[in-house]
């Protein structure tokens, strides 16, 4: 398939060079020289038995309280793209099979619905998905440059050719309106698609992206119609393009012209040095968009009045995510992914490789982060030398979420599983700043306290303190031997007690540090804002 080494580039090369460890080509067949095959008759016999366990999933469906994972019948279906109806209904698309599956909340059953389309063997990563008024699934396929459209009503595929031009890959997709909108990744485009066509006699509308051989990633669209999405060049940096959609449409139905300049028609704003692969990105209901960086543990707040980038930052993955049995692994980072907002205004992202589901109230500027249970083993350093891996150690690759209510269903690729978290469970724990705010001058330290509060009835062991800035010249010290790691009881409060210092050489300007406990489920933390000045 053409595009798989760019997506492996694209998506997962960076972790070789920040994390230690490679990864194999997701999507690579198997050498000429196939080894050991047992033939299952199920979608497993995509892939040779000694990459199953990578693949297939490792291990059953887990919970926690406040996640539940539900096993796909079908095994090793590569669950990615995921949305729900207007019935709560979750569906999904599964990479190893083009089908498209339900799962009913209500009964925990699984229906998947055959693809006669769909040629024998083909994988495809299906990375957009949306649910139409008229009960119909649109998704994409980039290994077939398609856009499928399932009839939820009379159960029928159809496959709509996506315009390729050189290397197009069709990734995320979003009704709006009467139209569909799609990034395409590589192809350098946005392409606006009319729903209500079908079959080979499809118009698109293309978008070239301003800035040429880059990536056209993630969309969002504000309350004036204006498309708002990035471009960026592999560990080059890009930038936040504005697209005036109706100044253009307008223009288009009224001229004579074929084309015209597509920068007439947008505003380009520098993204920060920092966000290098912004892949997510969201309009809330404030008028701010968000970023995820897909390299690191940063994700970015953009306000359009004031053209300011403010830069957040997660929880370090815990160890099991990665392992780190070779001691390679020097800076673990979480990689924001996805991110999408709910109906309270609250920034929903997933973080692949610390394994998390979290959300962030930009009012109060909490962040919680809900780990998952499931873990593949052969996505991270968990070989212990022996033949065995560590326990509980890897990802499960959970490379998509949909938002329904105060429920979060996300897939999870190489464990076979579609999950849920309920946010609507009580958080274990209360974190109450001393202050909200903080300034300094370069060299300068102040105190910052703040409470740890047990805020159920039984005792947490192995709660890890969570002390993050966003730059090197800004740190948080412990200044009453408070251990990282220790018990919180239940019976009372545990204060904590911290210097936050700037550096001599420290960059005047406004910026957060994440301040927090997490244990083995959940990390609970809040940004302070600090101002160099």
């Amino acid at each position: 398939m053409k595009k798989k080494g760019l997506l492996m580039v694209f998506f997962f090369g960076g972790i070789m060079v920040t994390s230690g460890f490679g990864l194999q080509n997701m999507m690579s067949p198997p050498p000429e020289d196939n080894p050991e095959l047992t033939i299952t008759g199920t979608p497993a016999d995509n892939f040779p038995d000694e990459q199953r366990a990578q693949f297939c999933g490792s291990s059953d469906a887990k919970s926690t309280d406040y996640v539940q994972e539900f096993s796909i019948p079908t095994p090793c279906t590569n669950p990615l793209a995921i949305v729900t109806d207007y019935d709560g209904n979750v569906w999904f698309a599964q990479t190893n099979t083009g089908k498209l599956a339900k799962f009913d909340p209500n009964t925990e059953t699984f229906t998947e619905y055959d693809n006669p389309l769909w040629p024998q063997g083909g994988r495809s990563m299906m990375w957009g998905i949306d649910y139409a008024p008229d009960g119909s699934v649109w998704f994409t396929d980039e290994a077939y440059d398609s856009v499928w459209k399932f009839s939820t009503i009379d159960e029928k595929y159809d496959r709509i050719p996506y315009p390729s031009e050189g290397n197009s890959l069709p990734q995320k997709l979003q009704i709006d309106g009467s139209q569909i909108i799609i990034n395409d990744f590589t192809g350098n485009k946005l392409t606006l698609l009319d729903p209500n066509q079908s079959g080979d006699e499809v118009n698109y509308l293309s978008i070239p992206s301003p800035v040429d051989n880059s990536v056209t990633a993630d969309f969002t669209i504000d309350e004036n119609d204006n498309i708002w999405f990035t471009n960026w060049l592999y560990q080059q940096g890009g930038v936040l393009v504005k697209f005036n959609q109706n100044g253009y449409l307008d223009t288009v139905a009224h001229s004579d012209e074929k084309s015209l300049p597509l920068l007439d028609f947008v505003e380009v704003f520098a993204l920060p040095p920092e966000l290098l692969t912004p892949n997510g990105a969201v309009m809330t209901n404030d008028g701010s968009i968000w970023l995820a960086d897909t390299t690191s543990s940063y994700f970015f707040n953009f306000d359009p009045l004031t053209e300011q980038f403010t830069q957040y930052v997660t929880a370090e993955p815990l160890p099991s995510t990665y392992g780190n049995q070779t001691g390679i692994v020097k800076f673990p980072i979480s990689r924001p992914y996805w991110v999408e907002t709910d109906d309270l205004g609250n920034i929903i992202f997933n973080e692949q490789t610390a394994n998390n589901i979290s959300v962030m109230n930009p009012k109060t500027q909490s962040l919680v982060e809900y780990h998952i249970p499931s873990k593949n083993p052969n996505w991270g350093d968990c070989d212990l030398g022996t033949g065995m891996v560590l326990d509980d150690c890897g990802v499960a690759q959970i490379f998509d979420f949909t938002i329904d209510g105060e429920k979060i269903w996300f897939t999870e690729w190489v464990e076979n599983n579609i999950g849920v978290v309920d946010t609507s469970v009580p958080l274990p724990i209360e974190i109450q700043l001393e202050s909200n705010s903080l300034t300094l001058v370069p060299g300068d330290s102040k105190p910052l306290n703040f409470v740890v509060s047990p805020a159920s009835q039984k005792d947490l062991f192995g709660v890890s303190l969570i002390l993050i800035t966003t730059h090197d010249f800004l740190s948080v010290d412990l200044t009453d031997g408070t251990p990282k790691i220790f018990q919180l009881d239940f019976d009372g409060p545990r204060p904590i007690h911290t210097t936050i210092s700037a550096s001599e050489d420290a960059v005047s300007g406004t910026y957060k540090v994440l301040l927090g406990v997490q244990s083995s489920d959940i990390a609970i933390s809040k940004f302070v804002t600090v101002t160099i000045e």
